[in-house]
């Protein structure tokens, strides 16, 4: 029986009996760049409990997840079931089993940093001007919420590059990747980008810096870029290293540079019911024909008080998510 693969650059052998320098995918595994129907041992799932309370986890033969709804056995609950089924768990509530995206990762992923979120990471994306093919350099990996979202992008021809100062944190990215089968899209680098650089020259499409001093790395993202120009972003807390930031970028030759802060406004939506205005007695007959069209509105309307209508309002929470930020982006042009 044959087995339908894509075929990805690699140092081993693909299993054919040449050393052609190829690693074979099998289409039906797992991927966070490859929708697949049915859960299979050894994939990622996200168990979905609400909007507000959702985690990764490893679906294992004979394994078996707690919940506050009770237990989830991976062979019989889980393996062999479709993506976005509605599992019963031991305590009789029920669960939804979601393939991973990169927007779902971001809200489930372990924290070995503090991470972005899909607010700045969607303008990230947008403004670098990523697209299938594109080749980006990444400094810090950190938890790897941008990587994941960027090796969508950029898939499935594209290439991240990624640096990590932090020798736990870049092997622990390495090996997220690999097990949610991405590894042939990013190269990981342990290496500190404010002295060795990204270890690339005039290949880049776009740069990425979330680094304590960004302006001491501006230098190497201006070599990664390609001759011909590129983007670049950097992300910053501090209005200071902002500032410190720009001026490296305009020494470098870097133009069009822009600084956002991205602010997320939430709204909360619910029906509400209000009295009905009083306005006088009208026309007779213009009443018995506004009565006769609103009939099947009030019918429905039959649990309310006399003389109330129903209507959707929205409005702003009270407390919400302030300042994450300074995203300050760049232009390198043709010289």
């Amino acid at each position: 029986m044959s087995c339908d693969i894509i075929s990805v650059r690699s140092e081993s052998t693909c299993g054919v009996g040449v050393d052609c320098g190829y690693r074979c995918i099998p289409f039906s595994e797992m991927s966070f760049v490859e929708y697949r129907d049915v859960i299979q041992n050894g994939d990622t799932a996200i168990i979905f409990l609400g909007h507000d309370s959702m985690f990764a986890i490893k679906v294992q033969q004979g394994g078996s997840t707690q919940t506050k709804y009770g237990a989830i056995k991976h062979s019989a609950d889980l393996i062999g079931k479709k993506y976005g089924s509605k599992v019963t768990c031991s305590k009789g509530g029920w669960v939804y089993i979601l393939h991973p995206t990169p927007e779902l990762w971001t809200v489930t992923l372990p924290h070995r940093t503090q991470i972005l979120y899909s607010t700045d990471i969607s303008m990230i994306i947008m403004m670098l001007e990523l697209k299938p093919g594109s080749i980006v350099c990444e400094s810090g990996t950190g938890s790897g919420s941008l990587s994941h979202a960027i090796i969508r992008t950029i898939a499935p021809t594209g290439q991240l590059y990624t640096v990590e100062f932090h020798k736990q944190r870049a092997e622990k990215a390495e090996e997220e990747f690999c097990d949610h089968k991405i590894d042939h899209l990013v190269t990981v680098k342990n290496q500190d980008v404010c002295k060795e650089g990204f270890g690339v020259v005039n290949i880049a499409d776009a740069v990425f810096l979330d680094i304590p001093s960004p302006w001491e790395a501006v230098k190497y993202a201006n070599s990664a870029l390609k001759t011909e120009g590129g983007r670049i972003c950097s992300f910053s807390p501090c209005i200071e290293q902002v500032q410190r930031t720009c001026l490296a970028m305009t020494e470098q030759g870097f133009m069009d540079i822009h600084t956002f802060e991205i602010l997320l406004r939430v709204y909360d939506v619910r029906t509400v019911s209000l009295q009905l205005p009083d306005l006088g007695v009208g026309d007779t007959n213009n009443q018995d024909t506004l009565a006769g069209k609103n009939q099947s509105k009030e019918d429905s309307w039959s649990d309310l008080q006399p003389g109330t209508t129903q209507f959707k309002s929205g409005a702003p929470l009270r407390e919400m998510a302030g300042h994450t930020g300074y995203l300050t982006f760049a232009t390198k042009y043709l010289s």
